[in-house]
C-alpha cells in the first residue's frame, strides 16, 4: 500500500477555528461536524509517502480519499440535488441525481486523476463485497498536483474499501487528511473542513452539516470573520514554482440535513453554498471547480415501489433558517480546513505553509473581531 496508514473520519486533536476565538454566527451541533446529522458517517484514507523529485507512479504521494455515507452502512436512497458555481471540475452521478432526485450510495471525494478508479471501486465493492446495486456512484475531485504525484494513480480500490469499513460518526479529522491531503486554500495549506448548525425552535430544531474539500481561492481575497486576513498576511506563499490565482483550484461542498426536503428544495439549499464560499473570499474563478451537493436523511420512501408514497415536506416559506445555517456552516467549514492545515512539502520540494494561528489572531484583534477572552474550552 502506498502512503501512511489510513486515518478514519473520527480522529481529531488539533485546535479548530472556534478554539482560536474566531467568531461565527449560529449554534453548532455537538461535534460541529457533518456527522451531527444523525446516522451519517465519514471515512478517510490519507496517503503520504516519499520526498524529492517527482517520479510519476512512484511519488512523492500526498493524497487520499474522503467518503460520506448518508445513512451509514444503510443504502436506502436519500433525496438530493446539486449545483455548480463554476464547472471546471468533476462530480460524477449528478445527471441522474438531477433526473431522479435520488442519491443511492456514498459520496467519494478524491484527487482529479483518481475519479475513475474510485468510481469503478464503488461499483465493484458495492456489488461483490456488500451485494449492493450502485451503478452511478458520486465521485468528486479537486486537483492536488502542486504537492502530489497526481498522475500516479496512488488511490486504489483497497483504499476505497478501507474508507468504507472505517466510516464512523463523531468528530471528523480536518486539514491534511483524506481527499484534502494535498490541497491548497487561498495560498495556505487547505484540505478537509466541516461544521454544523442546529436550528432553533423557529427553524424546527433541524440539523445542517457541511463538509468541504477546500482547494480554492486567491490569497488577497481571503476573509475570515469579515477581516481581510489575506491582505494582512502577505508572506508565507507557496514555494518553488508558482500558483496563479484560481488555477487548478476548486472546492467541493457537501451539505446534509435531517429536515424533510424534496429534491427541488435541496437544490435551493445547494445554491446557497456559494454565499458561504464568498464570505471567505472565494470568487468562483474561471478554472475552479466549485461543485456542491445537498441531501436530506429524512425518509424518502421506497424508490422501486409501484405504490403511492406518502412523504413529508417542509414548506418553502419555512426554509430561511436552513439557508442561513448552510451559509454559516459552509463558511466555518472552510475556515476550519485552513486552521487545521499543516505545512507540507511535496513533489520537487514544493512547499505550502499552514495558516499561522498567532498571526490570524493578531489580524482579528486588529479589527476588533477577537473576543478579549476567547473560550479555553475546546469545541469537540
Amino acid at each position: 500500500m502506498d502512503g501512511s496508514p489510513a486515518s478514519s473520519g473520527s480522529t481529531r486533536s488539533k485546535p479548530r477555528a472556534r478554539d482560536l476565538g474566531v467568531p461565527f454566527d449560529g449554534i453548532p451541533g455537538p461535534w460541529n461536524a457533518i456527522t451531527d446529522v444523525a446516522g451519517l458517517t465519514v471515512g478517510q484514507v490519507t496517503l503520504i509517502s516519499g520526498e524529492g523529485k517527482l517520479q510519476v507512479g512512484v511519488g512523492p504521494v500526498r493524497t487520499g480519499l474522503t467518503a460520506i455515507f448518508p445513512r451509514g452502512r444503510g443504502v436506502d436512497p436519500v433525496f438530493a440535488a446539486w449545483h455548480s458555481l463554476n464547472g471546471c471540475g468533476e462530480m460524477t452521478g449528478t445527471i441522474w441525481i438531477e433526473e431522479s432526485g435520488f442519491l443511492d450510495g456514498p459520496i467519494m471525494i478524491t484527487n482529479t486523476c483518481s475519479v475513475g478508479t474510485v468510481h469503478d471501486a464503488v461499483i465493484a465493492i458495492g456489488a461483490f463485497k456488500f451485494g449492493l446495486e450502485l451503478g452511478l456512484p458520486v465521485v468528486a475531485e479537486t486537483y492536488d498536483g502542486f504537492l502530489n504525484d497526481v498522475a500516479g494513480f496512488h488511490v486504489r480500490e483497497e483504499h476505497v474499501l478501507e474508507a468504507w469499513l472505517k466510516a464512523t460518526g463523531g468528530p471528523v479529522a480536518e486539514g491534511n487528511v483524506g481527499g484534502g491531503t494535498g490541497m491548497i486554500c487561498h495560498g495556505f495549506k487547505g484540505g478537509i473542513g466541516t461544521a454544523s448548525r442546529r436550528l432553533g425552535e423557529e427553524g424546527g430544531g433541524y440539523m445542517v452539516g457541511v463538509l468541504v474539500q477546500a482547494n480554492h481561492g486567491d490569497r488577497k481575497n481571503l476573509t475570515i470573520a469579515g477581516v481581510p486576513v489575506g491582505r494582512e498576511i502577505t508572506g508565507l506563499k507557496p514555494e518553488t514554482g508558482t500558483i496563479e490565482p484560481g488555477r487548478g483550484s476548486s472546492i467541493i461542498v457537501v451539505v446534509a440535513t435531517d429536515a424533510p426536503l424534496l429534491p427541488h428544495q435541496l437544490k435551493r439549499l445547494a445554491r446557497r453554498v456559494p454565499l458561504g464560499v464568498g464570505r471567505t473570499g472565494g470568487m468562483g474563478e474561471d478554472s475552479s471547480g466549485d461543485i456542491f451537493l445537498a441531501f436530506s436523511t429524512a425518509p424518502a420512501g421506497e424508490r422501486r415501489t409501484r405504490q403511492i408514497v406518502n412523504l413529508q415536506m417542509l414548506p418553502n416559506n419555512c426554509m430561511n433558517p436552513l439557508f442561513e445555517a448552510t451559509v454559516q456552516a459552509a463558511e466555518e467549514a472552510i475556515v476550519n480546513a485552513l486552521v487545521a492545515g499543516e505545512t507540507m512539502v511535496g513533489v520537487d520540494g514544493h512547499k505550502v505553509y499552514a495558516l499561522p494561528h498567532d498571526r490570524l489572531q493578531e489580524a482579528l484583534r486588529k479589527y476588533s473581531r477577537l473576543p478579549e477572552r476567547p473560550s479555553k474550552t475546546k469545541q469537540m
